[in-house]
């Protein structure tokens, strides 16, 4: 098989979360084991951060990886899901996993788990610990997938957890309430080990302190340290940041949420010195300024044009919306135009009640299964006072926005981390076009 072939492969015969929802959810760990037992327990062969979280734990462990890679460590990064290609999701030092890689690991191990039907993250999971250990990684920065409790990833004894946040997302699994999602977060809490948590409320925050006793595990919490002490935006559209032990920081990320992830990142880097971790202030100042060119991160507020200002990001629930809404509220701009798609497993009437009502409305639907129809988008939206008309897919949605568009007009792309990943392909797919290497 070639690499095409092998993803085929693993679509087909793995179930893919982010394209069917639900019925490719495998509760337990019981594969993650019998899949680690076979790989010869690669995680233990390296240094580990487990990262969850409802928000921000993609920005964090991007920014974390950015950081350590630019202090001398050669990084591993597992983060899920991809945009654009599927070798996004685990990197070395910046670098994406080879196709030859994937397509070998498929080749030779295929009759070993095949029979044991793990669902696609689980193979993946696997994939990327064995490709880690396999690389000699100093350390793997792990994001989790989904949850945190019974997640593949959480079979790792990392030197530090990070909890970024507690939102309604995935609540058909882990719970219909805050304390309850945040139970399911509060898995990764190891025994001994240090855990942050970047932000709280008054349902969570005892939930994380109990898990945290029963572990003995030293607990911080990134809001009462504030090492963040003030923050601006610069001309460029990204932060500077003025904080307790680094004069000069320069924030690449500049959506809204970056804030509290900065906030909780600052502390991540007091703790991993303290357990023996080597970061010069120069390697933070590199990390935060140039993170997506380290490690590939793409989707967050991420700037594709100007004049119109064109601008995509991945915030697809209540938590991550309501950054999005506030943002764009304090942009300049003629007119505002909302490319929109959601998946049919999210607060969608919630969502929509935060989006701006001064804006026109490009309804579309992603190119993944989970993906809502774009009529009935259009009509969930006239009830909250949203307008415009539907586009059979993302790309049409798009060009629409664009050449209804003056130069002083703003478009922002958004709704479904599925949406952007096929803005994403399009425009890449456009720009191999234009240059005839298609």
């Amino acid at each position: 098989m070639n690499y095409k072939e092998t993803l085929n492969y693993l679509y087909e015969s793995a179930p893919l979360f982010q394209q069917i929802g639900k019925s490719a959810y495998k509760e337990g760990l019981s594969n993650t084991y019998e899949l680690d037992k076979h790989f010869k327990h690669p995680h233990k062969n390296f240094k580990t951060i487990h990262v969850a979280g409802t928000n921000g734990k993609g920005s964090c462990s991007h920014t974390l990886a950015a950081i350590l890679q630019s202090a001398g460590y050669k990084v591993g990064l597992y983060t899920s899901p991809h945009l654009i290609d599927f070798r996004e999701r685990i990197r070395v030092n910046g670098k994406p996993i080879t196709e030859e890689y994937v397509i070998n690991f498929v080749e030779k191990e295929r009759k070993f788990f095949e029979p044991l039907q793990p669902s696609f993250f689980e193979l993946t999971t696997a994939m990327a610990f064995k490709y880690f250990a396999d690389q000699k990684v100093d350390v793997a920065v792990i994001e989790v997938g989904l949850g945190g409790r019974l997640d593949c990833t959480n079979i790792i004894h990392p030197d530090l957890c990070i909890i970024t946040n507690i939102s309604f997302d995935h609540t058909q699994f882990l719970g219909k309430t805050k304390a309850l999602i945040a139970g399911e977060k509060a898995g990764i809490i190891k025994k001994n080990i240090p855990v942050i948590i970047g932000e709280t409320n008054e349902e969570t925050k005892p939930v994380f302190i109990q898990k945290a006793d029963e572990e003995k595990a030293p607990i911080f919490f990134a809001e009462e340290e504030q090492l963040l002490w003030r923050w601006e935006m610069n001309k460029r559209g990204r932060w500077n940041y003025f904080t307790a032990d680094y004069p000069h920081l320069k924030g690449e990320l500049g959506g809204f949420c970056q804030i509290k992830n900065t906030n909780t990142i600052l502390l991540a880097l007091r703790l991993l010195k303290k357990v023996g971790y080597n970061i010069p202030d120069a390697a933070v100042e590199k990390g935060f300024e140039k993170v997506c060119e380290l490690t590939g991160l793409m989707g967050r507020w991420q700037k594709l044009g100007i004049n119109p200002s064109i601008v995509c990001d991945t915030g697809h629930n209540i938590g991550g919306i309501t950054y999005i809404s506030e943002q764009l509220s304090k942009q300049k701009y003629k007119k505002l135009h909302v490319v929109i798609g959601m998946v049919n497993d999210k607060d969608i009437s919630g969502v929509l009640a935060l989006l701006p009502k001064d804006a026109e409305y490009y309804f579309t639907k992603a190119s993944v299964k989970r993906a809502l129809h774009e009529a009935d988008l259009k009509f969930l939206a006239s009830k909250a006072g949203l307008y415009g008309k539907t586009y059979a897919d993302v790309s049409k949605a798009f060009e629409a926005a664009k050449a209804n568009a003056s130069n002083k007009d703003f478009i922002f792309v958004g709704g479904s981390s599925f949406v952007v990943a096929d803005l994403l392909t399009y425009l890449e797919k456009s720009k191999k076009q234009e240059e005839g290497t298609v």
